[in-house]
């Protein structure tokens, strides 16, 4: 239960401002559809997540714990400095006017999200606890929490939230995850 716990709080916490977030806003905007657009979301971040999660608990099994203490431990505190660097709205690609909702959306999302700090924090979790399945459910909790508000009120929310904040709040987590692989392992 830790790892989905772990994995769904750091996941939804560094996802607030996140270029994906910004994707969300932008698809809510264009199609006004948010039930499509949240099943897109749901369906890309399962399918981009399990991958993530399989190359982390692979990954982990061929280095052995010990040098995966040390490797995951650090990428969770080079995540905290990633964490405090803004994401700008036009680094996503395009959504196509002529697809429909979810099928953009899931394109979308499945692409923006490959190297993205929550899909390698995705990795990382699933090195730590060595649980494919529920990191993968935890991560995609964690994403739709922060999304899906993002679709249904993207506008009152970006008004409202300080984005500074939130990424020093993310940044912090992942730090204070990174110490306590690197302390108890």
């Amino acid at each position: 239960m830790e790892a989905f716990l772990v994995s769904a709080g750091l996941v939804a916490i560094a996802e607030i401002g996140d270029k994906t977030q910004l994707l969300a806003m932008l698809l809510a905007t264009r199609y006004r559809k948010p039930v499509p657009i949240i099943l897109g979301i749901l369906v890309a971040t399962l399918a981009n997540h399990a991958i993530a999660a399989s190359v982390g608990a692979a990954v982990a099994a061929w280095l052995g714990p010990g040098a995966m203490r040390w490797i995951v431990g650090v990428m969770f505190i080079a995540m905290a400095g990633w964490a405090l660097i803004p994401d700008k709205e036009d680094e996503g690609p395009k959504a196509v006017s002529h697809v429909g909702a979810f099928l953009a959306t899931t394109i979308a999302f499945f692409l923006v999200e490959i190297g993205d700090k929550t899909q390698i924090a995705t990795v990382a979790l699933a090195a730590r606890f060595h649980n494919i399945a529920l990191v993968t459910a935890g991560t995609t909790l964690g994403m739709m929490l922060a999304n899906v508000p993002a679709v249904l009120f993207g506008d009152l929310l970006a008004r409202k939230v300080p984005l500074r904040l939130v990424r020093l709040c993310a940044a912090a987590s992942f730090v204070l995850l990174g110490a306590a692989v690197l302390v108890w392992g």
